[in-house]
């Protein structure tokens, strides 16, 4: 490994989005159908898409005031990687008036949803594989379709004068991959579902965070949008050809028809390893189940909300190099080999591993963005990362408000710590394409960002 590439980029912006004086902040609020189409590559390629249970949507936050615009995004996709993540930043900032690294995109992770990686998809079709990550034009289609319901979000900005904050404990969701078997060995076994799994579903939750925020925006006393996030993976069953955007999805909408004129958002927290695995065993009828309890968590951290004055919006960003895996296996020599074997879904996975290869080797750095709003800060992390991350970066600013989204740029894949490398987490095998050591270069620049030094 070259010690070069080990080191930390920081590149860390301080920009006030006001100038000096009176503070004037506006938001406005968009939402966009980005449903797949027929026959498109479900979870990478795994499946296809067969029938539309619910549609999926990209929702969002554009905040301006004196300087460049923030925009939050969450988007009901698995993942959004490499090329794709840019262009969906790219595209965004130009609607948006602003700057790529200001565009906070984030995937909520359903199963049930695709995966963009625009680059390993053309290498497969150049490679006449028959793997299928995502169907290039649907996709410029749907960052387009974003792109303009951001654009005409802006003939309808509003005054935002106070921030909102608020949390409350979700019961019975959230479990910990990882749980101790009787010899007292630790497995990692315990997915979204346990199935016939007894011991997943009676062994203790484990590391989790059972908390969900929800921090708002307002107009004097009127609520323009809520951002409520939780770590956990949001499946319930999946697998069957249906699209849907599923129990997050359902809350979700269960909040908005009560709160019509405030835009209801929700983010996955960083929950690599937390699953529903203890209290979910996969029957259809869980997941209006799983649904409600998350509902519950977001009626009551509405109803915990306290409203703050609105006096500074800064953004921070902190550049990470995150070693691209490089294990036997993960070598670009052995990914294309497998690219070029019949299965199609370890074509796509092979066609993944070198997207992001590519882009690592060639010095691409990983933003870590902070949006710190004084009484709280947005902070959004990559990949599917585990949710000590997440606890870690609370406990830097244990006197603030700290909302952690997972799931920005995903090419990395599981991100775990080094405790998950030491104990051999199975989960680890195939979807994580980023080489054992990222745990410090990440919590440095989470602590960067934050301004936690």
């Amino acid at each position: 490994m070259n010690p070069a590439w080990s080191r930390i980029l920081l590149f860390t912006l301080l920009l006030p989005l006001t100038s000096a004086g009176a503070a004037s902040y506006f938001a406005s609020t968009f939402t966009a159908d980005v449903t797949v189409p027929m026959n498109h590559g479900m979870m990478g390629g795994l499946w296809k898409s067969r029938s539309v249970a619910d549609p999926l949507y990209a929702k969002g936050v554009v905040l301006s005031g004196g300087g460049k615009p923030v925009v939050f995004v969450s988007v009901d996709w698995c993942e959004i990687r490499n090329e794709a993540y840019d262009r969906w930043r790219d595209v965004i900032a130009d609607a948006a008036g602003t700057t790529r690294e200001r565009v906070l995109v984030s995937s909520i992770h359903q199963h049930d949803t695709p995966i963009a990686d625009l680059a390993a998809q053309r290498m497969l079709n150049e490679k006449k594989r028959e793997g299928s990550i995502c169907d290039l034009e649907f996709h410029e289609t749907a960052v387009q379709r974003v792109a303009a319901a951001v654009r005409a979000s802006l003939k309808n900005k509003q005054p935002v004068t106070h921030i909102g904050t608020g949390q409350a404990k979700v019961k019975e969701i959230a479990s910990n991959r990882r749980y101790l078997l009787p010899d007292g060995r630790p497995s990692y076994n315990r997915g979204s579902s346990s199935g016939r799994n007894v011991l997943a579903r009676e062994a203790p939750e484990g590391t989790i965070d059972p908390w969900l925020k929800t921090l708002s925006f307002w107009n004097g006393d009127k609520p323009v949008a809520a951002l409520s996030g939780y770590a956990t993976h949001p499946m319930s069953y999946y697998r069957t050809g249906a699209v849907s955007a599923d129990f997050p999805g359902m809350a979700r909408a269960h909040r908005q028809t009560e709160t019509p004129d405030c835009l209801q958002v929700y983010f996955s927290g960083a929950s690599g390893n937390v699953t529903a695995g203890k209290y979910n065993d996969g029957a259809r009828t869980n997941r209006a189940v799983l649904a409600n309890k998350l509902y519950d968590g977001m009626v009551s951290a509405w109803e915990t909300t306290k409203r703050h004055s609105l006096k500074r919006v800064e953004f921070r960003n902190t550049r990470v190099r995150l070693e691209p895996r490089d294990h036997d296996e993960f070598k670009v020599a052995a990914l294309e080999k497998q690219m070029m074997g019949t299965n199609s879904w370890q074509q796509c996975l092979a066609a993944m591993g070198l997207s992001w290869r590519k882009r690592a080797d060639a010095g691409q750095t990983i933003d870590v963005p902070v949006i710190d709003f004084g009484v709280a800060q947005f902070l959004l992390l990559p990949g599917e990362i585990y949710v000590e991350y997440q606890l870690a970066a609370q406990a830097m600013r244990p006197d603030s408000f700290v909302f952690v989204a997972g799931y920005g740029e995903c090419a990395p894949g599981y991100i775990p710590t080094e405790k998950n490398w030491e104990e051999r987490d199975g989960n680890l095998r195939d979807w994580c394409w980023v080489h054992p050591g990222a745990e410090k270069p990440l919590l440095d620049a989470i602590r960067k960002s934050l301004n936690a030094e």
